[in-house]
């Protein structure tokens, strides 16, 4: 993509409503524009950058097997009322009828939706597990909309529900979840860390949340200081494995960390003292075991072994696609802007033509934006009649983690400028080290 060919509605002063990094940066980098409280437009750049983190999401997700689907943001009242939660849930569900008077609302969540699916279409033990996802918009009417995306009243969600025959089966599910969170989390670049919460109108007893350390979070947390030492890796392993998938779960969740909600104050004090730690986080994840919650209330039984119907086991499993922008961003910053994590960032590098319009500069550029491309990668080029510095402050401000510029001095001694944006450290070497390093970088990411 070429800078004078996009749309990036870049803000050079600081948006009053911005309360938190994020948000401020998220208007100042033409990545959203606020519609109405709590509810945003996707520009450009902040669409490909959550399309590249639904993309994660998949990948991970069809990794354990579990099987994609789209289901409608509209839902009928009856099936909530089903499964009585219809009046339980509260003023964040936005109540709407239709022409017909028929009683609808837009989908905060779908567990009434997809077991109604699932009672309409499996009937036979042999059918399971099962495991159905999809990644869809969602509507809560919060009280106070803040925060840009991280707390808004409509939001990109990857919500997944699992259907199992026995509670050992389920729970087996909800170690799967775990793992394959864990992954999607630090591909992203984040450290996510998996602490007990409080299930709230989902119900259920088991449930852990995945919260991101920031100043900013929401959530006051408590957590031993062990389990920031721990990352998954690139190890591999196999989802079928019920003990290799507790194993994991065991490790992650063994050392002491909670929520505000959930916090045990004697618990806390028996891990060592130096290893104790209070700090903020954003929840950017949950996962759920709730059992046969809604599979009794709404019918959802299949035929077991013995012949007779047995209610299925079940548990959901949501990630905040369009939050983790937010987190990202709160966890990686700096104060010239965005610093994108490999994995997701819009563009694998930016170039910067110090010189437009000098034949020699202009056909190095091109001739770097042509080579990349060939080797599948994505650059942006700022190709802009701009002065130098507002070409920096741009590139430092959108985040890409890699710069190469391209100046008529370097260009004397056959060489150009790759740069860091996390380190800020800059080298001159070839063009063609130059492509060859950008694509060894992204190589398997």
């Amino acid at each position: 993509m070429r800078m004078s060919r996009y749309f990036l509605p870049v803000l050079k002063e600081t948006p009053r409503e911005a309360q938190i990094v994020s948000h401020r940066l998220m208007l100042q980098a033409g990545l959203i524009k606020q519609a109405s409280a709590g509810i945003y437009s996707w520009l450009p750049m902040g669409y490909k950058i959550l399309k590249r983190i639904e993309q994660i999401v998949h990948e991970e997700q069809a990794r354990a097997g579990h099987l994609a689907m789209l289901m409608p943001t509209i839902q009928s009242a009856d099936l909530w009322r089903e499964s009585g939660r219809y009046d339980a849930y509260g003023d964040e569900m936005l109540r709407i009828k239709d022409r017909g008077g028929r009683e609808m609302l837009f989908t905060p969540t779908a567990e009434e939706l997809v077991t109604d699916i699932f009672r309409a279409h499996v009937s036979s033990y042999k059918d399971l597990p099962l495991t159905l996802y999809q990644i869809q918009w969602k509507f809560r009417d919060e009280t106070r909309p803040r925060f840009g995306v991280m707390r808004g009243r409509e939001f990109l969600m990857k919500d997944g529900y699992n259907f199992d025959l026995t509670q050992e089966d389920a729970l087996h599910a909800y170690n799967r979840h775990l793992v394959t969170y864990l992954r999607t989390y630090e591909r992203m670049g984040l450290q996510a860390i998996p602490m007990r919460a409080d299930s709230g109108p989902i119900g259920g007893e088991d449930t852990h949340e995945f919260l991101v350390l920031a100043e900013t979070g929401e959530s006051e947390v408590f957590y031993d200081s062990e389990i920031t030492d721990l990352t998954f890796g690139d190890r591999e392993i196999d989802f079928n494995d019920k003990a290799a998938c507790a194993a994991v779960l065991e490790e992650f969740t063994s050392r002491y960390a909670r929520t505000d909600e959930t916090h045990d104050e004697a618990l806390f004090n028996a891990v060592p003292e130096e290893r104790r730690r209070t700090a903020r986080g954003i929840e950017v994840g949950q996962i759920f075991y709730f059992g046969t919650k809604y599979s009794d209330a709404m019918g959802a039984t299949v035929q077991g072994p013995d012949g007779k119907p047995t209610a299925v086991h079940m548990g959901s499993h949501g990630i905040g696609v369009s939050r983790l922008l937010g987190a990202i961003i709160e966890a990686s910053h700096d104060d010239k802007g965005i610093i994108w994590p490999e994995g997701v960032t819009p563009f694998h590098v930016g170039i910067v033509n110090l010189r437009q319009g000098d034949d020699a500069t202009d056909a190095a550029c091109e001739d770097l934006y042509a080579k990349l491309k060939a080797r599948g990668l994505d650059p942006l080029y700022d190709d802009r009649d701009e002065r130098a510095g507002a070409k920096f402050g741009t590139m430092d401000l959108i985040g890409l983690p890699w710069r190469i510029t391209v100046g008529p001095r370097g260009l004397k001694t056959g060489v150009v400028e790759l740069t860091s944006r996390r380190t800020g450290e800059s080298e001159e070497i070839t063009p063609e080290d130059a492509i060859a390093r950008i694509a060894a970088i992204y190589d398997g990411i």
